[in-house]
């Protein structure tokens, strides 16, 4: 039976019981234990289930060995810098032999104890997973510091990396001794590879390229090791927030049984294609690849440029589009942009929206053979025209973006992850039902893979016994969760507990169809439009310092792609800036000029220079930085309830208080300076 068969959704789906609270699971405090319906709870016992990486692979191996696995866009010239209007492509029996030869080199070498020496052998991942190697990625955002801590912490001798980066590793090497091979991913020129290899001799790092790696595998072939589920496959490290990275350890079973979910009512074409340009050390990435590897799909991989992404889809051509909201939203506006055009094109648009909107809502199907011909059809030619599947995660993304989104490409657009996405599950949690006519602003029931339990808040004042709908802290649990974090016993004790639920600081409603809605966050820490976890008061610490500033609060949407802020600033301050502002002299008992400086646009950026200078001389990252700010004289305090009794700020009812000034920031848009590009 075919993994697409395998895994067809059940006859007669039930929409409004898409999970089910398993009886007997309910105690004090939580709700029970939520299932999903159409296919329970499975295992690495339930028939047919990967248990490892190498046979997932295997798997679709077989079925395409001689079909298009990897591609990319050959590279014409560099001066000025064109790329070929078509896609190269290897075969998976081309790969097969690629990933035996870089296995075979590394494991000789860990053998013979060149490499190793820490408790796991760490090597980059695809081809390395045949030899029971543990890989772990590197986010080049991370900077130095975390790459420091990563590198030493999980005991890295050898590091694949681009050739542009090199140099700066080498510049670490002196802080990171164990460090004792880089490997280039890139070809390098002959007189660039003596100049590093010298370098590298003098920090006692040896320097090669892919592949020299392959010509020494190929000439000292060794057959793959056998893995079981239990080895561990990677360490996945979290970008810090107020602390050092932590190393989520992910072992071949989690990583392939959350593979296995994901193919539960996923409909892939023999030869579906993917289009990667996510981060490849990003665990919703990751998951994808995997998904296409499985069923012996081809990936095909962007230029590395943005602004070639659309031109990249279009050579393509697609199947499956891995996506997170940021790119969406941005298809999303410029669509709804030339929706407004004036006369008959602009209302032939409206009335097709309208249109399909209406019948998506009433049944649930997003196509119309009239309006997709006459209107639809130039939006899904930006991407291709041959979507099948649009997955949106990482970060939450508005209901009225994902309705538009099913009708504009009239295929399967479902949010499969959600803030609790997160790698410590590899990205696997909760899925919309495609076809659902109200799945919007929800994220869906549980995988086939998990459980999920909500578990009250009771200083949030939410419940499991809240009515219309149960609410709490989401907590998750299955195949795919991890157990700890290497070498870190307090934040592994803090994150999962003895019977194995993650908590996920997410506070959820479960809703009346089995579906969950996440509403709040249990912890300051939240996730921008682009998937950035940021960290409210440590911003708001780091802003502080800054002399201008008497009280701040940093607010974040989830909806949106940067911080905004309320800024109580000190009078003195805000005097000196207003008179050089206003040509005049404004003292700081002039409480009339003061609430006029306040509401002046040129007060309120030069606030947010200095600001700002503060923030960068604190090392706070672009999508840490407050893009738009309001000015209030009024301070926070105990009275108006803003504040505690210890001077922290009460975040929920500070956002009330100036709810009507924080739409109205946000209503302005996105700053132009504002570019803090998806997760590495």
């Amino acid at each position: 039976m075919s993994l697409a068969k395998q895994h067809d959704w059940p006859a007669n789906l039930d929409y409004k019981k898409q999970s089910v609270e398993v009886p007997g699971t309910k105690r004090p405090g939580q709700t029970g234990h939520y299932q999903n319906s159409a296919w329970g709870l499975i295992s690495l016992e339930t028939p047919n289930s990967f248990q490892t990486l190498p046979e997932l692979f295997e798997t679709g191996y077989k079925a395409s060995k001689d079909k298009p696995f990897l591609g990319h866009r050959p590279r014409i010239s560099t001066t000025p810098l064109k790329y070929a209007d078509h896609y190269k492509w290897q075969t998976y029996g081309e790969i097969d032999l690629r990933r035996r030869a870089i296995g075979s080199a590394l494991h000789s070498m860990f053998a013979t104890g060149i490499l190793g020496g820490g408790e796991f052998e760490t090597i980059i991942d695809l081809a390395l997973h045949a030899y029971r190697k543990v890989g772990v990625s590197l986010y080049d955002t991370l900077g130095k510091e975390s790459v420091e801590y990563i590198i030493n912490h999980a005991h890295l001798t050898v590091i694949f990396a681009s050739a542009s980066q090199i140099p700066a590793l080498l510049k670490l090497s002196s802080r990171v001794p164990i460090l004792k091979l880089i490997v280039s991913i890139d070809d390098l020129a002959p007189e660039i590879k003596t100049v590093l290899s010298a370098w590298g001799e003098t920090r006692s790092v040896t320097i090669k390229d892919l592949r020299q790696l392959e010509e020494e595998g190929r000439s000292n072939p060794i057959e793959p090791l056998p893995a079981k589920s239990e080895d561990v496959a990677t360490l996945c490290y979290t970008s810090g927030t107020t602390s050092t990275p932590k190393g989520v350890v992910l072992t071949h079973g989690m990583l392939a049984g959350g593979t296995q979910s994901n193919l539960y009512g996923t409909h892939f074409p023999d030869g579906g294609v993917l289009l990667s340009y996510l981060p490849l050390a990003h665990i919703y990435e990751r998951i994808a690849e995997l998904l296409t590897i499985a069923i012996g799909g081809s990936i095909g991989y962007f230029t590395g440029d943005p602004l070639r992404l659309l031109e990249d889809a279009q050579i393509l051509k697609p199947n499956f589009f891995p996506s997170v909201p940021r790119v969406l939203n941005r298809v999303y506006q410029s669509a709804m942009a030339a929706g407004r055009a004036p006369g008959v094109k602009g209302a032939l648009f409206q009335k097709a929206v309208q249109a399909k909107l209406q019948k998506l809502h009433a049944t649930g199907d997003n196509t119309h053979f009239l309006w997709d011909r006459l209107v639809f059809r130039k939006i899904q030619a930006v991407l291709g025209g041959n979507l099948q599947l649009v997955t949106c995660g990482s970060a939450p993304i508005s209901p009225d973006v994902m309705d538009f989104l099913k009708i504009a490409f009239s295929c399967d657009v479902v949010e499969v992850v959600f803030s609790y996405g997160m790698t410590e599950n590899v990205a696997t949690c909760t899925k919309v039902w495609p076809k659902d006519p109200s799945s919007s602003g929800t994220v869906g029931p549980p995988q086939p893979c998990n459980e999920l339990k909500l578990v009250d808040v009771p200083q949030m004042r939410y419940t499991s016994e809240d009515r219309p709908y149960p609410r709490g802290e989401l907590c998750v649990r299955g195949l795919n969760c991890f157990k700890m974090y290497y070498k870190d016993e307090k934040n592994t004790k803090s994150t999962v507990d003895d019977e194995g639920w993650i908590h996920t600081g997410d506070v959820a409603a479960v809703d009346e169809c089995g579906r969950f809605k996440i509403i709040d966050r249990v912890k300051n820490i939240m996730k921008l439009a682009q998937g950035e976890y940021v960290a409210l008061e440590k911003i708001e610490n780091m802003y502080s310092a800054c002399p201008v500033t008497a009280q701040i609060y940093v607010h974040g949407d989830s909806l949106q792609s940067y911080l905004i802020g309320v800024v109580v600033p000190d009078p003195i301050q805000l005097a000196s800036i207003a008179s050089k502002v206003a040509g005049r002299r404004v003292t700081p008992q002039d409480t009339t000029a003061l609430m006029t400086a306040a509401r002046d646009q040129r007060v309120r950026d030069a606030i947010l220079r200095e600001l700002t200078k503060e923030a960068k001389k604190n090392g706070l990252q672009g999508f840490e930085l407050v893009k738009r700010i309001h000015i209030s004289l009024e301070p926070f305090s105990v009275d108006n309830g803003t504040l505690t009794p210890t001077m922290k700020i009460r975040r929920k009812d500070a956002e009330n208080l100036y709810k009507a000034e924080l739409d109205a920031l946000y209503a302005l848009g996105e700053p132009a300076s504002s570019h803090p590009g998806p997760k590495l």
